[in-house]
């Protein structure tokens, strides 16, 4: 009877993993598919613009296969609480608990993981919230607006043993993944110069026109949302277009350069710059916001002890003339490598007469693609459910399966935090920042930077 038993639970499983097989799922995925027991429960932390149209998106293209669940929603206004709570219902297909706070939310029981998608500098602060009730977290950039926060949450994270995903999404591309393996290869060379530039020509980027007028005090909470910020009058428009306001967002280098010098300090293997140096303005948006419109910052790069040995960085940022296709060109003394393009290249490479006047022998790369994802959709950091925030939300989700660190662990949120906060220290002081590590505090003007 046994024997007939175990042949048919056999025979069942071979033919499962053979219809799966036909789905496209591997032997792996489907072990992943536990019962409701081995359920991930997840919570929300903020149901903002962010998660709705892109992780949530991503979450579930994943979730049934790997056995996640969305159980509860936590944010401080009424309306998007509401909003949320009903949403999620209507695609998770069952009732999720409405949390008007944090505190409501880590009193559930049999809550394992966090999304935290609220303001700029709430990131840091939430992921010390979530690792310390015990759940593993996936945070989106940038992680932190100053090393204060920065430092606590590191040494949070590190001390909880929790799987932490930076919501650097580059880094689950396999283009950049490409990119990565051929300069750490050294066949691209010594990097010698890094161009990176994110454009556009929208007047309502980060402003929220439709929302000021519904939201009322007495729906929030304004004292919860300041977290550890100096105390102002309430003030909906620093609560819906923080990204404007220093210090609650350093807008452009937050928003968009935390991305692209994740890369840089990816590809080359250094923490964070030697310095940086930055100029721009408030140049076309006179609409009171205090972050700068148009920004250009150049970073200093290498290893402490090598003056000589490096190289520059430039990001260039204007919001008033562009058409949102973020540009990251690394340049060596044989040619560029373009990630709009996801080509390698001999452009600007020594050539043989220019090598030949002085003795020395031409240095070309080869011409050869990166390209093995969508290219539109691999430039762009904003489209719902685009196909890198999806596979960085899987690679968290497997994560917390595997217990194994994730591609952009809390180690590559601190040091993409390290070179913004430089830069902001730099915006805001006009001098010249560096990070001093023995302190872990960033330095302008020969004083710690804070706010």
């Amino acid at each position: 009877m046994s024997s007939r038993r175990d042949f048919i639970t056999k025979s069942s499983k071979a033919a499962a993993g053979l219809y799966l097989g036909t789905m496209g799922m591997s032997a792996k995925s489907y072990a992943r598919i536990l019962g409701a027991n081995d359920r991930v429960n997840v919570g929300v932390v903020g149901y903002s613009d962010r998660f709705r149209q892109s992780l949530l998106p991503s979450f579930l293209n994943h979730h049934k296969e790997l056995n996640f669940d969305i159980v509860a929603v936590s944010d401080i206004w009424k309306m998007r609480r509401e909003e949320g709570s009903a949403a999620l219902k209507e695609k998770i297909g069952h009732d999720v608990k409405a949390c008007v706070n944090n505190d409501e939310l880590y009193r559930m029981k049999d809550l394992n993981a966090v999304i935290v998608a609220t303001a700029d500098f709430q990131h840091a602060l939430h992921t010390i919230e979530g690792v310390k009730a015990g759940c593993d977290v996936y945070c989106e950039k940038p992680f932190a607006e100053t090393m204060d926060d920065a430092n606590a949450a590191l040494d949070a994270v590190k001390a909880s043993g929790k799987i932490v995903q930076i919501g650097s999404q580059r880094r689950s591309g396999r283009n950049y993944k490409k990119a990565a393996d051929f300069v750490q290869s050294g066949k691209f060379g010594p990097i010698t110069m890094v161009e990176l530039t994110w454009n556009v020509n929208q007047p309502g980027r980060w402003r929220r026109p439709g929302l000021l007028d519904k939201i009322r005090q007495e729906d929030t909470d304004w004292n919860r949302f300041l977290m550890n910020r100096p105390k102002e009058a309430w003030d909906p428009r620093k609560y819906l277009e923080f990204r404007l306001f220093w210090p609650y967002s350093s807008g452009l280098p937050g928003q968009w350069m935390s991305h692209q010098i994740d890369t840089v300090h990816w590809f080359s293997g250094l923490a964070h710059p030697r310095s940086v140096v930055a100029n721009g303005g408030i140049y076309m948006w006179k609409d009171g916001r205090r972050n700068w419109d148009t920004l250009t910052a150049v970073f200093d790069y290498g290893p402490q002890n090598q003056q000589d040995a490096g190289f520059q960085v430039t990001f260039a940022s204007r919001m008033h003339n562009g058409d949102e296709r973020p540009a990251e060109l690394y340049f060596s003394n044989g040619g560029e490598m373009n990630l709009i393009t996801n080509k390698v290249s001999p452009a600007g490479g020594l050539r043989e007469n220019f090598a030949s006047a002085m003795n020395m022998k031409p240095n070309l790369l080869p011409e050869m693609s990166l390209a093995v994802d969508d290219v539109a959709a691999v430039a762009s950091a904003n489209t719902g459910g685009d196909p890198l925030t999806s596979a960085h939300m899987r690679n968290w989700m497997e994560s917390v399966r595997d217990r194994k660190q994730p591609n952009a662990p809390v180690e590559a949120g601190y040091n993409h935090s390290i070179a913004c906060i430089m830069t902001t220290a730099a915006i805001r002081t006009g001098e010249k920042a560096t990070f001093d590590p023995q302190k872990r505090q960033v330095v302008a003007g020969g004083k710690v930077f804070k706010y």
